[in-house]
């Protein structure tokens, strides 16, 4: 296993760490955890490329353990309150319908190449200034007013992204329905 794959395993390592935290109550600390996930997978990306080491295991890894990261957090912070339970559905519902398509294309013989779109990096980010706020905002009480904003723009992104995978989805699929097993025009429909 090289350097980045060891980077990625210890963020998904970090996850059950980050949730004991904040469900004891110790926000400072699940912060620090949370911020430190955020750097190694910049870190782990980054080794990857410089080092020529991109592996097909890290290629499934990174993805998997951002999204237990981030659906660990959201969860977590709906128990203790901290974040909207209302979100937090919309969160998960969002990322178990992409894992479900994703699922679904595999299923039916297509090829699908995991490339997160400019709208879904976007998404990604307001989930983890929103993750961010919602364990520091008590320390910091002027930002308190941005707090609802956040969530709503956090909410629109998730379904603006989920909206967008949904579609390239359906399309992806009706292109196979279309090229395969139809006749062009002017043949005759195998039997």
């Amino acid at each position: 296993m090289n350097l980045p794959n060891c980077i990625t395993l210890i963020r998904v390592l970090l996850v059950p760490l980050f949730a004991i935290f904040v469900l004891e109550g110790d926000y400072p600390d699940a912060f620090l955890v949370f911020a430190a996930a955020g750097v190694s997978d910049g870190l782990d990306g980054f080794l990857a490329r410089v080092l020529h080491q991109k592996t097909k295991f890290g290629a499934v890894l990174d993805p998997i353990a951002d999204k237990a990261l981030l659906i660990t957090a959201f969860v977590m912070l709906a128990v203790v309150g901290l974040i909207p339970s209302w979100l937090t559905v919309l969160v998960v519902s969002r990322d178990v319908i992409i894992m479900a398509g994703i699922g679904i294309l595999m299923f039916s013989q297509h090829d699908v190449t995991i490339r997160p779109s400019y709208l879904s990096k976007a998404t990604t980010l307001m989930q983890l200034v929103t993750v961010a706020f919602a364990l520091g905002h008590q320390h910091l009480p002027m930002l308190l007013p941005l707090g609802q904003p956040l969530l709503v723009v956090t909410a629109g992104l998730t379904l603006l992204s989920g909206g967008h995978y949904i579609a390239v989805g359906f399309k992806m699929l009706g292109e196979q329905g279309n090229g395969a097993g139809m006749a062009r025009k002017g043949e005759q429909p195998r039997k």
